[in-house]
């Protein structure tokens, strides 16, 4: 039977029951597993690097958003582990269906449209309508800057799908050349095989920076409305 490469994506089944809530528990258990009491090297340099990236993102946000740090922190570790896990053999990538990346998005975001509402809706209000706009100009813009602030959760879990999507793709791409030319063409299967090597390296960077991005933007529209 010929497979499809977007089979890799399909969500894995068990019995006609869904495999996406154990794909994405099985991070959060091994993170949960591996001795999080014990002080050592490792773990020093696990809660260094936290504690950098937390004053990093909400170092910019007022003093009433700090609120949301642990909320922030606990995606961006969820996120980390997900992109990062899906990588090994075998494995299933939650954050490679857009529904779920859907479903991390738009309700971190709708938090911060809900926050700024609540402290202050003159500002949040106000950013639909930059100051100074001409009258004739004023229902355009406001038309506007609306579609673009309903558009930030689309571009939130689009941008964290097509860039794993298309990591998953051009890996297996590779990967299915190198054994396709290893019995004929085994310089050229050498070199492929390199480059698979360097685009593992690759799609490990880009896991660990969507992530980051994903928080990040999230920290901004906060930002926003704080």
């Amino acid at each position: 039977m010929i497979l499809s490469f977007f089979d890799q994506f399909n969500i894995p089944s068990l019995f006609n029951i869904s495999l996406m809530i154990p794909a994405m528990m099985l991070p959060t258990m091994l993170w949960l597993t591996t001795g999080r009491l014990i002080k050592n090297r490792y773990s020093a340099t696990q809660s260094s690097l936290m504690f950098a990236m937390t004053k990093q993102m909400m170092l910019p946000i007022n003093t009433s958003g700090h609120k949301w740090t642990s909320t922030f922190m606990a995606l961006l570790l969820l996120l980390i582990l997900i992109n990062t896990l899906g990588l090994l053999p075998y494995t299933f990538t939650p954050t490679t269906q857009l529904s779920m990346n859907m479903a991390l998005a738009l309700p971190a975001w709708l938090m911060t449209i809900l926050a700024g509402l609540r402290n202050q809706p003159t500002a949040t209000l106000g950013h639909l309508l930059p100051e100074g706009t001409p009258s004739p100009l004023i229902p355009m813009l406001i038309l506007i800057e609306t579609t673009s602030l309903f558009i930030r959760p689309i571009a939130l879990g689009v941008r964290l799908t097509a860039n794993l999507t298309a990591g998953h793709l051009l890996i297996q791409l590779t990967s299915t050349a190198v054994v396709s030319l290893i019995n004929t063409m085994t310089l050229t299967a050498t070199m492929t095989f390199i480059v698979l090597i360097l685009l593992a390296c690759l799609e490990m960077a880009v896991a660990l920076i969507q992530a980051y991005v994903f928080v990040l933007l999230l920290t901004l529209y906060l930002q926003e409305n704080t």
